[in-house]
């Protein structure tokens, strides 16, 4: 876990290095608040949490149900979806996919079909586990392609934050201005969310 001082420490420091290698703004309003980041939960909740996560990472879709777990236990719970598609060029047509899918009014459908997957992806299982769930890949990419330059500047947004962040790998979480990496069971996000409430 990196602590309230160490999060405000890497803020600071993502100010004085160059544009050009990192291109991210991770003050709190811009990561907890990007108006292109899909939120799912309580969209006024009081306390927000961020998620960076890959479509095929196992860590992310195995720990999924514990967020939703503690999302449908705290009615003010707000969690910010991250795509980082670092596992490939499927990860990315994922996203691209389920980004896509909010025209359709079908993101979070998409996001849990995906999330209930198991292993690596290919294009096509992709699209077959969206058209099973409802999806129709095609009308989603359609999506996708209509929104094109606002998805993939979301897209390097979000790999920016992790990389000034300093994460490793997905998933990882930000609750307050705590970030724990990895999987995080029911009761570390309680208290953490207990924790960014008191606060």
């Amino acid at each position: 876990m990196i602590d309230r001082r160490t999060f405000l420490a890497l803020t600071g420091t993502a100010l004085i290095l160059p544009r050009a290698s990192l291109a991210a703004d991770i003050t709190p309003k811009a990561v907890f608040h990007d108006p292109d980041a899909p939120a799912i939960g309580n969209p006024k909740g009081d306390v927000t949490l961020v998620e960076f996560f890959d479509y095929q990472c196992p860590y992310c879709k195995s720990n999924h149900p514990v967020i939703e777990q503690v999302m449908k236990e705290d009615g003010n719970l707000r969690v910010v979806m991250k795509d980082w598609p670092i596992f490939g060029a499927p990860s990315v047509y994922a996203s691209q996919l389920v980004l896509g899918a909010q025209s359709m009014g079908k993101y979070d459908t998409a996001l849990e079909a995906l999330m209930a997957t198991k292993g690596k992806l290919s294009n096509a299982q992709i699209d077959s586990v969206l058209s099973a769930a409802g999806v129709d890949p095609k009308q989603a990419m359609a999506g996708y392609k209509a929104n094109r330059k606002q998805i993939d500047a979301l897209l390097i947004r979000n790999d920016g934050q992790a990389v000034a962040i300093g994460l490793q790998g997905t998933p990882a979480y930000i609750i307050g201005r705590d970030v724990y990496p990895g999987a995080v069971d029911a009761d570390t996000l309680r208290d953490a969310i207990k924790k960014a409430r008191a606060s």
